[in-house]
């Protein structure tokens, strides 16, 4: 049996969804709990934001580098063998943090363990969507980031939970082991459901490989280049507002300890804002939901500013629906605009772009917020937002074109 899953039953597609979401609720929950350590590791190593800004850059610019690759590498060795050996090196590499004795360890091991989590976003998503290529894709990658999300509100609270408890070296090298043994059971389950398999010499398959269109597969150049600017934007400002909200809240009065907490509450609207806001698009369309999601994400963003802790706190959950809903509008549009046969490489390209403005942004308004501090950094970050408001009407044109 091949990967063209679109004729398989319905039960196997949703084992496939499982596991690929399994595989999201992982990763999401390594790269996430990133956000508690950034002001544990602050405090413990007497860094500035401009640092902890250039070690959210080393992790994400590794992730982001290194995803084009690895659907390159997925044509040639398949999805599943690149999946499970890039989460078991962030597993080792995750755990390898627990180790680290200062700025330097720091940055070495988080560029190995951006690396290996670059294989999770492109492959995983494209296993899913040749899974759903006869329909319900955008639903099925929107449940497959809901997953995701799930990770984000689970694990980055129990690390912290378990920071207080024993230390955060001693939770960071247990999840870490989590990780190793995910990725043993990814293989075995992807390999049970033959899926994410290694490409195959068939006859009918070499007359697929000839007939498909060469380079990355893109049906449609502009709309696709809109849309990866929007995920450009919208990727960057997620990832900076997440990287310097702690420090923001902690300005308010919160204790160190319970920026897990905080971040939980947005994660936990995020969760929900995956999953809605993908099967909304399909009702009332994608630009419709993308502008409403962003100009909710930029208002209360300036709204989080200028609120007291507690009403701030309240305010979280409702922030990470639109914050993290967009996501799911723009992945879920992604196939939409690519050759069945050139998703790997595409997706990879798209996360990248995505990934590589979310770890450039970090470092920026690091330095931005070491000159102005963290409530100008985050005001500029809701400005930054609204940018993607004049690109949805670039974008229209295209989804009329192929019908989306």
């Amino acid at each position: 049996m091949t990967d063209s899953l679109a004729s398989g039953s319905t039960g196997r597609r949703r084992k496939i969804l499982a596991t690929g979401g399994f595989a999201h609720f992982i990763h999401d929950g390594f790269t996430d709990t990133m956000y508690v350590l950034l002001p544990l590791w602050a405090e413990a190593f007497g860094l500035s934001h401009s640092q902890v800004g250039f070690l959210k850059m080393c992790s994400s610019g590794a992730l982001a580098s290194f995803q084009i690759p690895a659907g390159l590498l997925a044509e040639r060795f398949g999805e599943r063998a690149v999946l499970v050996i890039g989460t078991i090196i962030a597993g080792v590499s995750f755990a390898l943090l627990g180790l680290a004795g200062g700025f330097a360890a720091l940055i070495v091991t988080l560029i190995a363990f951006g690396i290996g989590s670059s294989t999770q976003h492109p492959l995983a998503s494209t296993i899913v969507s040749k899974a759903y290529d006869g329909g319900g894709r955008r639903a099925a990658l929107g449940t497959y980031n809901f997953s995701g999300d799930l990770g984000k509100v689970a694990v980055p609270v129990t690390v912290a939970t378990g920071a207080v408890a024993i230390g955060w070296r001693e939770s960071v090298m247990a999840y870490g082991v989590i990780g190793i043994a995910a990725g043993v059971l990814i293989y075995f389950l992807l390999r049970r459901f033959d899926a994410g398999d290694r490409p195959r010499s068939e006859p009918v398959q070499e007359a697929k490989a000839d007939a498909a269109p060469p380079g990355w597969g893109v049906r449609d150049r502009r709309g696709f280049s809109v849309l990866s600017i929007i995920g450009m934007i919208d990727t960057g400002a997620r990832l900076s507002f997440l990287t310097f909200m702690p420090f923001l809240l902690i300005s308010k009065g919160a204790a160190v300890e319970s920026v897990g907490f905080a971040l939980a509450l947005v994660f936990v609207g995020g969760a929900a804002g995956k999953l809605l806001c993908g099967l909304i698009a399909e009702r009332v369309g994608i630009i419709r939901t993308t502008v409403i999601t962003e100009v909710a994400t930029g208002g209360m963003i300036l709204a989080l500013v200028a609120l007291p802790l507690t009403p701030a706190l309240f305010l979280l959950p409702v922030l990470g629906v639109a914050l993290n809903g967009t996501s799911s509008v723009l992945y879920g549009t992604v196939g939409d605009f690519i050759d069945p046969d050139r998703q790997a490489r595409a997706f990879g390209l798209f996360y990248t772009l995505g990934v590589g403005s979310g770890a450039l942004s970090p470092l920026l308004f690091g330095i931005i917020s070491d000159a102005g501090g963290v409530e100008l950094t985050l005001n500029l970050l809701a400005a930054a937002v609204f940018l993607t408001l004049p690109l949805c009407a670039f974008l229209t044109p295209s989804l009329a074109r192929l019908k989306i």
